[in-house]
């Protein structure tokens, strides 16, 4: 008898054990469903010392493997979030394994809050979309993409050829109507290195502020960009079906260089 209670005790000491190591665990990660390390230094470095919740509304689709590291495709929608908290305020975008976390900052304003675009990886990691609703509160969804790895630490093909200066800054517009029920569909491409600063010789060089006006000055969405988004950013937005046949673009790269440019239906 007294041997089975001995056994039973050790038992119990063991499982406590590893429920203790579980917890420690969670806490570690700050309870990323991922299981990522970092994402509490992500969470603080995006958002501050906000706290956030995990939420399936806020969704962030990217590639099984992306193959080409300087260009992963990825989707975020936090149209499951228009009817909480007043509706979505502000998207923001990062990386956790990335040497430059922070992607971008987007502010739907008057467009759908959702877009799409293409980023540098420089190894497999969580990408996150930070989501905030307008009573303050921010919402998290989250994405495992893994890649060939590199992409943030070579020269774009414009850079290597030489041939960026020619096309800085010129805009590439495009609508499409009703592809999602009740939006117009705006696809536009800024020519532009964005260098990320970690290749050996090339300062980093990138769009930095980016706004859509329509005709009375009046914005419709505002975006702030970071070096790990690709070579001659290409970006979808989506807009109101009653949204004006005309826009300006205007926008600066970190350098001052300018973005003015007239986006038409």
């Amino acid at each position: 008898m007294r041997l089975a209670s001995n056994r039973r005790q050790w038992l119990l000491s063991t499982a406590a054990l590893i429920g203790g190591s579980a917890l420690a665990q969670d806490d570690q990660t700050g309870g990323d469903p991922l299981g990522s390390m970092q994402y509490p230094s992500l969470r603080e470095q995006t958002i501050g010392k906000a706290t956030a919740k995990f939420s399936d509304a806020v969704i962030v689709k990217g590639p099984a493997f992306a193959d080409d590291a300087m260009n992963v495709p990825l989707l975020v929608d936090a149209r499951g979030l228009s009817a909480v908290g007043g509706g979505v305020v502000r998207i923001k975008v990062s990386v956790d394994r990335n040497p430059v976390r922070q992607v971008l900052d987007f502010e739907p304003l008057q467009a759908l809050p959702m877009l799409a675009f293409r980023i540098r990886m420089e190894q497999a990691s969580p990408v996150r979309a930070f989501v905030q609703t307008r009573d303050g509160r921010w919402h998290v969804g989250s994405t495992w993409v893994q890649a060939a790895g590199g992409g943030c630490t070579v020269p774009g093909i414009t850079r290597a050829d030489g041939s960026w200066s020619k096309t800085l800054g010129q805009v590439q517009a495009r609508f499409f109507n009703n592809v999602i029920e009740g939006s117009r569909r705006l696809r536009l491409r800024v020519m532009h290195p964005m260098d990320t600063g970690l290749v050996a010789g090339i300062p980093a060089f990138y769009i930095e502020q980016m706004e859509l006006q329509d005709p009375g000055g009046q914005p419709w969405w505002r975006l702030a960009l970071h070096e790990p988004v690709s070579e001659n950013p290409l970006i979808t937005f989506e807009l109101p079906p009653q949204s004006p046949p005309a826009f300006r673009l205007i926008g600066r790269d970190n350098n001052g260089n300018r973005i003015d440019a007239e986006v038409r239906a």
